[in-house]
């Protein structure tokens, strides 16, 4: 039978997915079908260490009486085995002490602000005796003009073995943005499954929102972006191309698959918050009739299961009435790629410079790498002065250690963030001051001690 576990495994998982995608019993069951049969238990749990949680699956029972009888009496079992020894996380190891980082600088102040990011994890290193192996990827917009592509054809695979992908930005006034977006970025997301791209937006102490009557502390929402379908698929296509009559197709694709999960992470996150514990729903479906009303069946049914958490759907032009109208109100917002991108940029602005704004593209399931990016792009304007704000990329490098279970590490980088933020003493040309990106870092790293 043991050959046989994961063809039954992967049909249960079917059978759960068609009806309610419990996503945190999918990677559980996942974990135990990766990790191999009940005999292996002992093992595997010296392998991954002592770190484990103890869930009740009564809750799923009858969605697994679904499957066939033999089915079912294996993965009964599994449960009761997994109920014991299961791992809250599968691809943390709490003994790991080295961690290999891909890096990719990319374009622009993406050569500036990265290093800065570097300087802060060996930093942190050297005080929690851990060892990060980086991997510089020169690809981008100069690989693009040398090579005619952004990155090599062996990229993903290069990118695949890391534990986690640190970039910088992305773009360059001398290619469009659809090649530069399509060639390193969306492949990136795609590939590694990265569906959940989250954005925090949090007004800090000493820092001047642009909105009258708001001070340090009255916003903080995190918004959450679909990543990898909706608008941003690139289903579609050109005909009579450069003619008089050209026509171009772009077709938005939504599944109810990639809804729920990144909808149902939404939740997750709001709760382990514990702030307004508000989850907010973007969409237009006032006037896109399928794909956003699918999103609004697939939300309610999703809060169904979350009655403590409270709930908000707002039309996406509402939304960015109220990201200013009254931005302390949200906590958690979910929206398709297309509002996702564009609400998190207003975000990033209400609460003082999009030189703060930090983000994560992860797989929650953590079966591939997830990539940790600055919002701010490869700001070409400034480029090479060294006054681009390294702060964005140092906070989305404290959100890649925390995604490594480095919870404390990643405390600290987002405290001496914040202390140096509160004393206004380094602070770059975006938020008023004329401190260098030198200054900056020098100021986390003695913030860090």
């Amino acid at each position: 039978m043991d050959d046989s576990r994961p063809r039954f495994a992967r049909f249960i998982l079917d059978e759960i997915g068609s009806i309610r995608s419990p996503g945190k019993f999918e990677r559980q069951l996942w974990a135990w079908i990766e990790h191999g049969p009940r005999e292996n238990r002992e093992s595997f749990r010296n392998e991954h260490g002592p770190s484990f949680s103890f869930v009740d699956f009564s809750e799923h029972r009858q969605l697994l009486k679904k499957a066939k009888s033999g089915v079912f009496a294996w993965a009964l079992a599994s449960v009761r085995i997994l109920r014991s020894t299961l791992l809250q996380s599968t691809a943390y190891n709490p003994k790991m002490t080295n961690f290999s980082i891909a890096v990719i600088p990319g374009d622009g102040v993406g050569q500036e602000v990265v290093p800065a990011a570097l300087t802060v994890l060996k930093r942190i290193g050297q005080k929690y005796d851990v060892e990060f192996t980086f991997d510089n990827y020169e690809w981008g917009s100069d690989y693009y003009l040398q090579h005619g592509q952004m990155m090599p054809a062996d990229a993903l695979d290069k990118l695949r073995a890391s534990d986690a992908i640190l970039l910088g930005a992305i773009g360059h006034p001398d290619i469009p943005d659809n090649v530069t977006l399509n060639g390193l970025l969306l492949p990136i997301r795609r590939a590694f499954d990265q569906f959940a791209n989250v954005r925090p937006a949090v007004l800090y102490e000493g820092v001047q929102s642009p909105l009258a009557g708001r001070k340090g502390g009255d916003i903080n929402m995190v918004v959450v972006r679909e990543n990898t379908e909706g608008e941003y698929a690139q289903v579609g296509g050109f005909l009579y191309h450069d003619q008089p009559e050209e026509v171009a197709i772009q077709t938005a694709v939504f599944t109810r698959r990639g809804i729920e999960r990144v909808v149902r992470f939404s939740f997750e996150l709001a709760r382990n918050r514990n702030k307004k514990k508000r989850v907010t729903s973007i969409t237009k479906s006032n006037a896109q009739g399928y794909g956003m009303v699918l999103w609004d069946r697939v939300f309610q049914s999703v809060a169904s299961e979350y009655p403590e958490i409270e709930t908000e759907s707002l039309l996406v032009d509402a939304a960015a009435m109220n990201f200013v109208r009254r931005p302390e109100t949200f906590d958690v917002v979910v929206g398709s790629n297309l509002f996702g991108d564009i609400l998190s940029d207003l975000s990033a602005i209400v609460v003082g410079s999009i030189g703060l704004a930090a983000s994560a593209n992860l797989d929650p399931t953590r079966r591939f790498p997830s990539m940790f990016e600055p919002v701010h792009g490869s700001a070409p304007d400034i480029a090479g002065r060294g006054i681009a704000n390294p702060l964005a990329t140092i906070v989305s490098a404290g959100m890649m250690l925390d995604h490594l279970g480095l919870e404390e590490a990643a405390r600290l980088v987002d405290g001496s963030v914040t202390a140096v933020l509160a004393d206004g003493k380094a602070r770059t040309p975006d938020l008023g001051g004329t401190a260098t990106t030198a200054d900056v870092i020098a100021a986390v790293l003695e913030k860090i001690g």
